[in-house]
C-alpha cells in the first residue's frame, strides 16, 4: 500500500528533488549543521530523510517534523 502522506518518501521526493537548494533553520542532533547553513538535496531515502550536502562540506540528512528547514528559492 502506497503513503501519499505530507511525510512520505514519495511525496518528499516531488518536493526535494536532487538540486533542489535548502536551508537549516534548526537541527535536533547531538552535532546539529549551524542555523542559516544551506546545502543541496542528494536524495531522499526510503524512509523519508532528506539527504543534503552542505556548503560547508557536511554531508547530513534532514528528518521532517523533527529538523526545520527550507526550500531557498
Amino acid at each position: 500500500m502506497k503513503d501519499y502522506g505530507k511525510n512520505s518518501a514519495a511525496y518528499l521526493r516531488t518536493l526535494y528533488k536532487p538540486g533542489v537548494r535548502v536551508v537549516v533553520l534548526k537541527m535536533d542532533d547531538p552535532w546539529p549543521v549551524e542555523a542559516g547553513t544551506q546545502g543541496s538535496v542528494d536524495h531522499v531515502d526510503d524512509i523519508g530523510t532528506i539527504h543534503v550536502k552542505f556548503d560547508n562540506g557536511r554531508f547530513i540528512g534532514l528528518i521532517p517534523d523533527i529538523d526545520a528547514f527550507e526550500i531557498v528559492s
